[in-house]
């Protein structure tokens, strides 16, 4: 049987800022101690992680310990074979982001928060991270007077195309990936879903440098479909980065483990990323970003970490069982799934030869689409009776 124990030729990565949060929400105070970053690398690395993410205040601090701080956090990188692949910058949780960072009205906070990420792009490049997320928390508004949005957006195509020059005058192997999210901690936040990012990036002036990183729980608590979300942002070529985590719907950002919350999309999200049967499989790192309840103590935060990546392999095997399986094949011929990669119009062919073609609605529409039938057997695969 197989164990589903991780390896690090899985790709697995974690935000320092899950296993090490606090449980501090707006109700409550912490019921974990600080964790120290050293010993969660070298937890994670036990686990079978093969590497980690962080804000820049997550681990280096910005003080005269800067440097004696990093060089015992890159020791430990070292003696444990795990590697950065990500970093990002804290835009949110000092009081000067009250109003955002990119985008606050401020000019003063603007240039600030600019320096600050600057300052920690040099940082991933040392480190060898090849993916800067930005995430907007803060980048919105409670009242539609006191944000001008359209001025708000041109501050941050601005930042993003001032980043986006830098990179590239430095020479540095970092593309940026901005993550969506509809509201939670500002009561509207600017670029709140997939779509509404990749229609901003491609008005940037290096639009190859900017993709997404789309979150489970962020898709979902707009109503949104995070599986169709991801396979548009593939179809785009977009899909630089991913956060994996178990949501309940519509409703505040719970940050479950992966699998916990909607199971069927996390199945549906497993089958995109390993290519639907059809595609290459998503290359990038499988990184999961979610918190750890207030209920547990660390065993329990190593418990969750464990099942993040236990579960993504259950659901990757129950995947790969369900596009080999004989019945399957049969009942996507059935229900024509195949038949939607053929152009509409066909090679050689005009649109007066569709028009003048020879239809029969009512035949076609009383014919059965079998798509039931495929979504159960897709359902047993999941609940593992197949």
């Amino acid at each position: 049987m197989n164990s589903f124990t991780p390896t690090k030729d899985d790709k697995f990565s974690f935000g320092l800022w899950t296993v090490g949060w606090q449980g501090v929400d707006v109700f409550g105070t912490a019921v974990r101690p600080a964790m120290d970053p050293v010993h969660a690398v070298e937890k994670l690395a036990e686990l079978g992680a093969a590497a980690v993410t962080f804000h820049d205040d997550d681990v280096v601090p910005d003080d005269s310990t800067r440097g004696q701080v990093l060089e015992r956090f890159t020791k430990a990188l070292a003696d444990t074979g795990m590697g950065v692949e990500m970093m990002t910058t804290n835009l949110f949780s000092h009081p000067v982001f009250k109003d955002g960072g990119l985008t606050a009205n401020d000019r003063q906070v603007r240039r600030y928060a600019l320096a600050k990420v600057l300052r920690n792009v040099d940082l991933a490049a040392e480190l060898g991270a090849t993916t800067y997320v930005l995430w907007g928390g803060r980048e919105g508004a409670e009242s539609g007077g006191s944000k001008d949005v359209r001025a708000a957006l041109d501050r941050y195509k601005e930042s993003m195309d001032l980043l986006c020059a830098y990179v590239r005058e430095q020479g540095y192997n970092i593309r940026f990936a901005i993550e969506p999210k509809p509201n939670e901690p500002r009561g509207d936040i600017l670029l709140p879903s997939i779509g509404h990012a990749i229609a901003f990036i491609n008005d940037l002036a290096d639009p190859e440098l900017v993709g997404i990183n789309p979150e489970v729980g962020h898709e979902q608590m707009a109503s949104l479909n995070y599986a169709h979300g991801i396979a548009q942002a593939l179809w785009h070529g977009k899909l630089y980065h991913i956060d994996l985590n178990g949501q309940h719907g519509p409703r505040f950002d719970q940050d479950l483990r992966f699998g916990a919350g909607n199971l069927r999309e996390a199945f549906w999200t497993v089958d995109v990323l390993q290519g639907s049967g059809r595609y290459p499989a998503y290359d990038g790192h499988i990184h999961f970003d979610y918190k750890p309840p207030r209920t547990e103590d660390e065993d329990g935060v190593w418990e969750t970490a464990r099942g993040c990546m236990r579960n993504y392999l259950i659901l990757r095997e129950k995947v790969n069982a369900f596009r080999a399986d004989p019945e399957v094949a049969e009942a996507l011929a059935a229900a024509r799934v195949a038949e939607l990669n053929e152009p509409t119009l066909a090679e050689g062919e005009s649109l007066a030869d569709l028009r003048g073609a020879s239809y029969d609605p009512d035949a076609l529409g009383n014919r059965g689409l079998g798509f039931e039938r495929l979504d159960q057997l897709a359902m047993e695969h999941l609940l593992g009776v197949r």
